[in-house]
């Protein structure tokens, strides 16, 4: 082989080398990355009028929510997608904050929640075959959602589609049971934090404070407690009273004139601050 050869050789092989290296996912990336996807269940709410952030989700159309208890996912669709406003669907993708929490904060706190690594993770793991600017434009929407709201749920949509009657009686047959006993035209009386406390059966009233609010602190949370003793509405916009576990909290009935009543109360919750 003489060395004109040699050298165009080389030159082949190094240009090959660097065509595989990019901001943007790779195949082995790709494979690397590839993680179960999450399964959430709800209705829709589809809101015709949003913002250009909140349009953007759904590739200009309008932004979608699925509500799965007391959960509300916000979709983020790759391309657009029609869903009809009140219909049940199942959607299967990535849950963003959960996995970036899952990841950490290798970096402690230094460069802010969440991180780009996080985010580019997050959008590989959904979506690993999209052009580089693409993929760059997606990472930069989904790190600026989280930001602005952390404890609300953005979840990356693989494929969804329609919930059967199959999926709804295997999800919510014993719920339906006690939707069915919970009497929603009951009266609603207001009891004070302290009183309402004594009637906590179960719940995580101390729990460890998100990556995105690492230092945690004491916050009163304000809530309706239904007749059978579940909290079923929270009325506060605070982010860290959004990301408590509701569905995990369980009262004994408030009972007055020996019939169960609706409670607004207040629930106080501890963030313990996360350790470095």
């Amino acid at each position: 082989m003489n060395r004109n050869t040699r050298i165009f050789c080389f030159l082949v092989i190094a240009l090959t080398a660097l065509a595989g290296c990019s901001s943007g996912p790779s195949d082995a990336g790709s494979k690397k990355a590839a993680t179960p996807l999450d399964k959430i269940q709800g209705k829709a709410q589809v809101l015709t009028e949003s913002g250009a952030t909140d349009a953007a989700l759904n590739a200009g159309g309008p932004s979608v929510y699925l509500w799965e208890g007391m959960r509300r996912y916000r979709l983020f669709f790759k391309t657009p997608v029609e869903i009809v406003h009140g219909n049940e669907y199942v959607a299967e993708g990535v849950y963003a904050q959960k996995a970036i929490d899952d990841i950490g904060d290798p970096d402690q706190g230094k460069n802010g929640y969440p991180l780009q690594a996080s985010c580019e993770h997050v959008v590989k793991a959904a979506w690993n075959n999209l052009a580089f600017d693409e993929f760059d434009a997606n990472v930069s929407l989904v790190k600026g959602v989280i930001q602005r709201y952390p404890a609300r749920a953005l979840f990356l949509v693989v494929r969804i589609r329609p919930a059967t009657d199959k999926d709804i009686t295997t999800v919510s047959t014993e719920p339906k049971k006690d939707a069915a006993a919970e009497d929603k035209n009951a009266p609603e009386v207001t009891v004070a934090a302290d009183k309402q406390r004594a009637l906590l059966i179960e719940g995580p009233t101390v729990q460890p404070a998100p990556l995105w609010d690492p230092a945690g602190e004491t916050i009163s949370c304000k809530v309706v407690i239904d007749t059978l003793g579940k909290i079923s509405d929270l009325q506060t916009g605070k982010q860290l009273c959004e990301s408590v576990p509701w569905s995990q909290f369980r009262y004994q009935p408030t009972v007055q004139h020996g019939k169960p009543v609706r409670v607004d109360t207040e629930v106080e919750v501890k963030f313990e601050p996360r350790k470095p």
